[in-house]
């Protein structure tokens, strides 16, 4: 799961139904905001921010919820006063998971994850208990069909990139996140569009799961964890393959 996990969550948040939309939009109201309020409200100057419009786009949010959300980072508007904060925690079979939140009540945010760790069989751990499994790095994913892997090899590489990974669901480009707004500058120059461009924690080790029950666990505790109103996202680095993550999710 771990290897295909992210393309997994790229798909279904573009498949979104209705009833999740608010919740999406939520979301990319609260990232949008961040990212205006720290590098500004104008997408030309501001790559982040361009990335997540291209995504509020793909996922049809409205532009009257777009512009409220640049004008309460740029201060234009009032708005609520958000705090990023990193959770780490072991689910059931030491299974690593780094949380990322963003809210406006610390407290009430603490006390969700702590409670959905417990309910699943995890437990809430200490500030870098987990995060030395992980490396933070600058992730994009592109399909097959928007380049060749010679062309987004030398380009990536070009723009300060570490790696380019090949797999049959399509390209990864891993780089520092001191270069992920120069491979995004370099990707959009170009004309190839990202599925997927993040700053995210990708597993440097793994751990293997293969029993039906701990795997359905596992994926109970993932949607506990996104269902929450404050978790932006979810990173952690369990193994499984693609017919027991499906059997998983199914049950």
């Amino acid at each position: 799961m771990a290897g295909h996990s992210k393309w997994a969550k790229v798909k279904r948040f573009k498949a979104v139904t209705d009833a999740r939309k608010g919740k999406v939009f939520s979301r990319l109201s609260r990232d949008i905001t961040i990212v205006a309020k720290a590098g500004g409200g104008d997408p030309g100057m501001n790559p982040r921010l361009r990335t997540l419009l291209m995504k509020a786009r793909e996922a049809n949010m409205p532009a009257d919820n777009i512009d409220r959300a640049i004008k309460k980072g740029t201060g234009e508007l009032p708005g609520v006063v958000y705090e990023e904060i990193l959770y780490e925690g072991y689910g059931p079979g030491g299974v690593a998971f780094i949380v990322k939140v963003t809210t406006d009540n610390k407290q009430r945010a603490a006390s969700a994850i702590r409670s959905i760790f417990a309910r699943h069989g995890g437990n809430l751990a200490g500030a870098g208990a987990v995060a030395f499994q992980f490396q933070h790095l600058g992730q994009f994913l592109i399909a097959k069909d928007k380049a060749t892997e010679d062309t987004l090899m030398e380009l990536a590489l070009e723009a300060g990139a570490d790696d380019v990974l090949t797999t049959e669901l399509g390209y990864e480009i891993r780089c520092p996140v001191k270069a992920f707004d120069a491979v995004s500058h370099a990707l959009e120059k170009k004309g190839i569009k990202s599925d997927s461009a993040e700053i995210a924690y990708v597993p440097s080790s793994t751990v293997p799961v293969t029993d039906l029950n701990a795997a359905r666990t596992l994926v109970k505790l993932h949607d506990a964890l996104e269902e929450d109103d404050d978790v932006q996202d979810v990173f952690s680095n369990e193994e499984m393959d693609d017919a027991l993550s499906e059997a998983a999710h199914q049950g």
